[in-house]
């Protein structure tokens, strides 16, 4: 049968197969990520850092992703698609714990050590631990579809999906680097960072966040016929524009003349040309 036979096949599971997500796939995942936040939640004991979560946020999918990985019979997609979430994983984690070995703890943090009192470490390993394992659980959406299935289709659908994916990854990568190079530099002490992408969108490393999971998204649908890879990007996508990406980010600057400014001929997350 060709490709577009074992797509439809795909299509088909996805509308008549109530039982589609592996249980058995979830609850390898979920023990992986279950001993990850544990090792990590004492490891922020021991360093009084609880911002280590923040380094280990891409780590989780990535490392689900080698699991898989190395105990299946790998796929092209399959690779494919584990390529892709671990050197996302591997980078964004990387990046964030640079940035954060040349600070102290994010403020975040350091407010929730003051208001939460003794009971600080117990809501810190649910409402920061925890509640990351089961929203990386949901991000990680797309590696558990490639992880149940063992047929799929290469088609056009797969390549745009890689297309989107490389976009977002220019995006994030690149504003990474340019935030990185604009602050290191003493001059810009108490500036906005207003060059390169961040001329041209607020925040384009949330962007590139963003895109890169609609483009995962894509090649899990064109591969498999499958609609369950959106719930990753749909998360990410709440979480960044409503949540904890840009609303949090934005929200150090109020009051802040210059980013106003800024923020009225710049848009917030899409691209686009300065106004005026």
């Amino acid at each position: 049968m060709g490709n577009e036979g074992t797509w439809l096949i795909a299509w088909a599971d996805f509308l008549t197969d109530a039982d589609f997500y592996n249980m058995d796939i979830i609850l390898q995942a979920a023990v992986i990520v279950g001993v990850m936040i544990s090792v990590a939640f004492v490891v922020s004991i021991v360093i009084d850092r609880n911002d280590i979560a923040d380094v280990l946020w891409g780590a989780y999918p990535a490392t689900v992703a080698v699991y898989f990985w190395i105990t299946q019979e790998t796929s092209q997609i399959q690779g494919l698609i584990y390529s892709l979430v671990i050197l996302w994983g591997i980078r964004l984690a990387i990046h964030i714990g640079s940035r954060n070995s040349r600070k102290g703890e994010d403020p975040r943090y350091a407010q929730w050590r003051e208001d939460w009192g003794r009971w600080f470490y117990v809501r810190s390993f649910v409402q920061v631990y925890v509640l990351q394992g089961i929203l990386s659980l949901l991000v990680m959406t797309p590696v558990l579809v490639a992880a149940h299935y063992d047929y799929f289709s290469f088609n056009i659908f797969v390549l745009i999906g890689l297309v989107i994916w490389f976009v977002g990854f220019i995006f994030e990568t690149v504003g990474d680097y340019q935030l990185r190079q604009f602050i290191s530099n003493p001059g810009n002490k108490g500036k906005i960072m207003m060059e390169g992408l961040w001329r041209y969108t607020r925040h384009p490393n949330y962007f590139g966040e963003v895109t890169m999971w609609w483009g995962i998204f894509a090649i899990i649908a064109g591969a498999y016929g499958c609609i369950y890879g959106i719930i990753s990007p749909i998360v990410i996508t709440i979480l960044i524009l409503g949540v904890s990406g840009i609303p949090m980010t934005e929200r150090r600057y109020k009051g802040n003349v210059v980013f106003d400014r800024y923020k009225e001929r710049t848009n917030a997350f899409f691209p686009g040309p300065p106004k005026g």
